[in-house]
């Protein structure tokens, strides 16, 4: 069963320097309807203008992945990690027993615009941790990459739940296949661009929450389209 939820369906929130877009409840955004799929939690499209950000804030108990699509943003911690993310970059960071961090704009005259995305952890209590990987152009070029697991296999972010965490871009015509394990189900985003998944168009901001399906099958419907899949424990 493939369930679409469209871009401009998602929950709003605009403070000036930042535009969110939120496809689950989050903050002041509440929907019983979209409270999460299976252990993803949070998937927010947020726009930062220059200069701005987070400030120092609180979390616990979360896996909390940061996937940058353009320009940088600068990541501070209590755990004394410091990183500037970029386009490629997928950061990790396990809320566990308790963390501090805070997120700003690295740019004093260009925006970011980044996913920030929350997966619920396999047990609650671990400790908190950081990681953070480049995935080129080159790797996610016309192919599913992996580029978050359980196991942190093939070169991948280690998620501390049962998910596995693809990269792909496609261009016109470009097209990928995955097939699911018995038990497991998947959520699809759409980042950039638009893609065909199976018969049904997608464009920029889409999600679909996918389960019981053997194998699906994305092409890009343009050129410079980008998605994210999460195969996930149904």
């Amino acid at each position: 069963m493939i369930t679409i939820r469209p871009a401009q369906e998602r929950g709003t929130a605009n403070f000036g320097w930042l535009d969110s877009r939120h496809t689950f409840s989050f903050g002041e955004y509440y929907d019983p309807n979209h409270m999460g799929f299976a252990d993803l939690r949070v998937i927010n499209e947020d726009k930062v203008t220059p200069g701005q950000g987070f400030g120092t804030h609180g979390h616990r108990d979360m896996e909390i992945i940061s996937y940058v699509l353009e320009g940088a943003l600068e990541h501070k911690d209590s755990i004394g990690t410091g990183s500037i993310i970029r386009p490629g970059d997928v950061q990790r960071m396990s809320a566990g027993t308790g963390i501090q961090h805070s997120e700003y704009n690295a740019s004093k005259t260009e925006p970011v615009h980044f996913l920030q995305i929350w997966i619920l952890p396999e047990q609650k209590g671990i400790e908190p941790g950081y990681e953070q990987k480049t995935f080129t152009e080159a790797d996610k070029r016309g192919r599913l990459c992996l580029v978050g697991s359980q196991d942190g296999r093939d070169g991948s972010i280690t998620i501390h739940q049962d998910v596995n965490l693809y990269a792909a871009a496609l261009n016109q015509s470009e097209k990928v296949n995955h097939t699911f394990a018995n038990g497991r189900t998947a959520w699809l985003q759409v980042v950039r661009g638009s893609v065909q998944l199976n018969e049904q168009t997608l464009t920029a901001g889409d999600g679909v929450a996918i389960a019981n399906e053997a194998a699906i099958t994305l092409q890009g419907t343009v050129n410079d389209t980008e998605v994210l899949l999460f195969d996930m424990a149904a």
